[in-house]
């Protein structure tokens, strides 16, 4: 029996994930189809793809982007940013892999859903694929003028030259191909920025008629819409086409027969104090049995996954380095191996070169006392809780939960086995703790098997090389320069034509009827009140308590927050070391180990993180540091009694330990300043509009590793000062009567839990607050952030209320249009930047422009400073008004999971945002006017004015800012 051409493989409820799930095979094409059927409203879809490349062109990736560029049925430029313009959905976009290629959609509209998954599956079906796309977005050769030389030019291009300068990316690419060199494995999918002007039009093509076919798909649905719905759909747009042969399946690395050593290097600054990365990696067995796959997950977490598991102290402790990465598990986020092998990582950042040989034997010698000495079973009870935990949960944060149980699927799915395979965990931990009763050693065994008696290991050492993006320009020029020695004065002429040409067709608007093809939403389709969440605030023991009823399958979750206002400017760094060293250093009770074990029994975890922001209608900021745990209902007693040793009883007076967070944190800041650089662009930005911004930067910014870099050395030539500072700090912080204390859970739990958040409270001390200032002078330089690097991280901005703007919710949606309609195509279409932003904060007035991997700085500056002028000579038709109404709104609601709900209804209320006021932005937002736009132009030409200007970039590429005539004068400093 078929429905709508499909056949049942298989079907099952799901208990796990509260689901009817089906799996079926399209009879004409051979396509598959998972579908799971809940009451979820967040509906999520995808098609993958098996996209298996040759080398390191990046032809997937290119294709990932000029799919979503026009297709039959659609044929306007970029369909992706028309969405983006029009949509209510919680996720848009396409993501390559390795060996696969993703196009996923979300979204809680079902009509908004199922106008996505129209353009979508047209797009990925039935494309384009014009080479003015394959150009714009893989790379061309590019000539502006007679007087100036070649260039590649291309988004791919772009954004992989950023990739490739930042050092984690080579050690994740180096990790990869010394473990699985004979496989595609060994190539970047994304594309090598040296490799990628290799790739032809032609072959562009040939890849996709390969790969991009009904047969070689797999299509993905979740959420509360008919399942008939979602076959007619699908066996609608592939019926057409004919059964053909799927692309092939990837291959497994041969088993290496001895171990090997392999040493190449990574972009670094000049600094001669720059130190490597060294670690161990093994290759372990095919990924085919979840239940071997999800044992080794476990045994990642115990060796690897807290400060405290063994693997992870010992190199920590060891003095070897300044960071530990890798998790051990390897493919991806910790639980889920995303490639058809599985792999088990862990080294040090930040070691000197004498002692690369060491850190090897100490990852080796510790396996070994852990073979012999046996894994305390209290680590293995509390890996396995807290991973059971986790999969339960199912918390992915701002990804919606359904399109994460594509990736899940996945896992599995693409190499042609069952895609129920970890979706189904409890019969996987049942099977587990049955083989542990049955052989106590059955951890250890895995650690002998498949970790010391494997000899598929590479020790992989990454040394600083200040030359490695040096050559990599000099050979790009150099390539440049040979093929310009190939070219006669018509070849140039042709090429100037040709470059001209693709600029004018991409400033060329769409055609009206084009865009018109595109199925969009009507402001009927929109809910005009503001969504709300239930808030309960009550006083216990001093402390302000709120509690919000909502459903979270049996969880507890609670967010205890210290007034960081309490602090002096010169305490003030020491927050985010404070709440690590809370939950990682141990107690008067216990050490380090212990309370870690203790926390993944009892609990889901606790995590800390500090949260800044200005308030409504006040010039002073809120600023917290909070402890976010969870636990489930049942045991929220014990919660209570961990936080309570935590907060009451730390044992601070470990200098080696403490100096050994301060190099974690100052690597991990520095490791993200090339991938977050347009965050720490904005960062800095911001620290010079108000207090919350000043904080920020002092809490995770610039200023904060320059902090970090000084304590280091403080450490060692005083402890006793610095500890003196870090209780002094804790003792000042650790306050009832300073605190918040934010609890979602179900109301059917509630009472009990009420009584043990009065007894806790009742145990931390107290004493009346004194609230602190901080120093009211703003950075107000134009500023250098110099670091290698190959592209550049571009921003301007001010706050507008010092302007003389007064707020209303259509700025939203100006700057939204701004963004997709204007800086996308200035900054990515016509620059080559992989992205640009505009960001406004209510509270304050600040107004950001920001790009990402961006080649160039002059002319993104010059974009940002006409955007005034745009807004006055581009008249905003009707259509386009509607959709970035559409738009905005839905970026007023995004998707939250009920941990989430409960944060952002307590920080509306520590910021006085009242659903009355944001009744109040959203009615504005609905009833935006073009005289709105108009308006506001003036308020960007005021911007373009006295705006400050950051770019973090080479330190050649900001040198040349102070040397060109009209370019603003900027002060540059070394980062690193």
């Amino acid at each position: 029996m078929s429905t709508f051409g499909f056949e049942i493989i298989q079907e099952r409820m799901v208990p796990e994930i509260s689901s009817h799930v089906c799996h079926y095979k399209h009879i004409k094409t051979g396509a598959e189809l998972f579908s799971i059927e809940n009451d979820d409203p967040a509906k999520a879809f995808g098609v993958s793809f098996r996209t298996i490349p040759s080398d390191s062109t990046g032809v997937a990736h290119i294709l990932e982007h000029i799919v979503l560029s026009g297709s039959q049925r659609f044929p306007v430029k970029e369909p992706f940013v028309e969405l983006l313009k029009s949509s209510l959905a919680y996720f848009i976009n396409a993501l390559t892999f390795d060996d696969k290629t993703i196009y996923p959609v979300s979204s809680p509209n079902v009509q908004d859903f199922y106008n996505l998954i129209d353009v979508y599956l047209d797009a990925v079906f039935h494309p384009l694929l014009k080479e003015t796309a394959f150009k714009q977005e893989g790379w061309h050769h590019a000539l502006s003028s007679p007087d100036q030389g070649l260039e590649y030019q291309g988004v791919v291009f772009n954004e992989m030259k950023g990739q490739i300068s930042n050092p984690d990316t080579i050690l994740a690419l180096e990790t990869q191909k010394s473990l699985m060199p004979d496989t595609h494995y060994a190539f970047n999918a994304g594309g090598d920025p040296d490799v990628i002007p290799e790739l032809s039009y032609d072959q562009f093509l040939s890849f996709y008629e390969t790969h991009y076919h009904p047969s070689n798909a797999l299509f993905y649905f979740y959420g509360d819409d008919p399942v008939e719905q979602r076959l007619q759909k699908i066996d609608n747009v592939i019926g057409i086409f004919q059964r053909s042969k799927p692309a092939r399946l990837v291959t497994a690395q041969p088993t290496f027969k001895h171990p090997k050593t392999v040493r190449t290097g990574y972009p670094a600054g000049d600094d001669p104090e720059s130190k490597s990365m060294a670690g161990v990696n093994w290759l372990l067995r095919v990924n085919d049995e979840p239940e071997f796959a999800l044992s080794i997950s476990i045994l990642a977490h115990v060796l690897m996954g807290t400060p405290a598991s063994p693997l992870r102290k010992a190199l920590s402790e060891s003095g070897l380095g300044e960071e530990v990465y890798g998790t051990g598990y390897g493919g991806g986020l910790e639980l889920f191996n995303f490639i058809n092998q599985l792999s088990f990582s862990a080294g040090l950042k930040g070691v000197d070169k004498e002692a690369f040989e060491k850190v090897e034997e100490l990852v080796l010698s510790t396996l070994e006392d852990l073979m012999r000495d046996g894994i305390d079973p209290e680590a293995i009870q509390a890996a396995m809780n807290t991973i059971e935990f986790q999969l339960r949960e199912a918390n992915y944060g701002s990804i919606p939960r359904g399109l994460m149980y594509m990736v899940v699927a996945l896992c599995y799915w693409n190499y042609g086995r069952d895609p129920f395979s970890l979706l189904e965990i409890t019969k996987l931990f049942e099977q587990i703790k049955s083989n542990l009763k049955q052989d106590p050693s059955f951890f250890e065994n895995i650690i002998q098997h498949n970790l010391l008696a494997n000899p598929h290991r590479v020790y992989l050492q990454l040394v600083p090389d200040p030359d490695f993006l040096r050559v990599r320009e000099q050979l790009e020029k150099e390539r440049l320069e040979e093929h310009g020695r190939t070219l006669g004065e018509q070849d140039l002429r042709q090429l100037l034509t040709a470059t001209r040409e693709l600029r004018e067709l991409q400033q060329a608007p769409d055609r009206p009827e084009d865009l018109t093809s595109l199925p969009v939403l009507d402001l009927d389709d929109i809910d005009s009140e503001v969504s709300t969440i239930p808030i309960e605030m009550t006083v216990l023991q001093d402390a302000r308590v709120l509690y919000h009823d909502l459903p979270t399958l049996g969880i507890t979750y609670l967010d205890l927050g210290f007034n960081l206002r309490t602090l002096n400017a010169e305490q003030l760094p020491f927050v985010p070391l404070i709440g690590r060293a809370l939950i990682e250093m141990g107690t008067e009770r216990e050490d380090s180990v212990q309370i870690a074990q203790r926390i993944g029994r009892e609990t889901g975890g606790i995590e800390s993180e500090t949260f800044t922001s200005a308030v409504r209608n006040s010039n002073d900021a809120q600023a917290y540091l909070f402890l976010s745990a969870k636990a489930m209902s049942d045991k929220f007693d014990r919660l209570h009694s961990i936080l309570h040793d935590l907060l009451v009883l730390p044992d601070l007076d470990q200098k080696m330990r403490f100096r050994q967070i301060v190099l974690e944190e100052k690597t991990r800041l520095e490791s993200a300043l090339i991938p977050r650089g347009y965050l720490v662009v904005e960062h800095r930005l911001r620290a010079g509009f108000d207090e919350a911004g000043w904080a920020q930067e002092h809490l995770e910014g610039v200023e904060y590793l320059f902090f970090l870099r000084r304590l280091v050395e403080q450490i060692e030539s005083d402890w006793s000062s610095v500890l003196k500072q870090l209780e002094g700090a804790m003792k000042t912080l650790i306050n009832r009567q300073a605190c918040v204390y934010n609890l979602t859970m179900e109301s059917a739990d509630v009472d009990p839990v009420m009584k043990s958040i009065d007894s806790f409270l009742r145990s931390l001390p107290s004493s009346p607050p004194e609230i602190m200032g901080w120093p009211s002078a703003r950075p107000d330089r134009n500023e250098g952030l110099a670091l290698p690097a190959q592209v550049n991280y571009v921003g301007k901005g001010t706050t507008v209320y010092d302007l003389g703007y007064e707020l209303n919710g259509s700025i939203l949606v100006i700057l939204q249009h701004l963004r997709l309609a204007y800086l996308w195509e200035k900054i990515r279409v016509m620059g080559g930047a992989y992205g640009a932003f505009s960001r406004f904060d209510p509270l304050t007035g600040g107004l950001t422009f920001t790009s990402y991997r961006d080649p160039n700085i002059i002319s993104t500056l010059e974009a940002y400073d006409h955007a005034g002028t745009f807004l006055r000579e581009n008249i905003i038709d009707d259509r386009e008004l509607t959709n970035a109404i559409i738009s905005t709104i839905g970026n007023t609601d995004p998707y939250r999971l009920p941990d989430a709900q409960g944060f952002t209804s307590m920080v509306r209320h520590l910021t006085d945002i009242t659903d009355e006021y944001r009744q109040g932005i959203r009615d504005q937002i609905l009833s935006t006017t073009r005289q709105d736009f108009k308006r506001f132009a003036d308020v960007l030409d005021k911007v373009s004015r006295q705006g400050r200007v950051i770019v973090m970039g080479s330190r050649e590429r900001l040198d040349e800012i102070n040397k060109t005539e009209g370019a603003p004068s900027i002060d540059i400093h070394s980062l690193l």
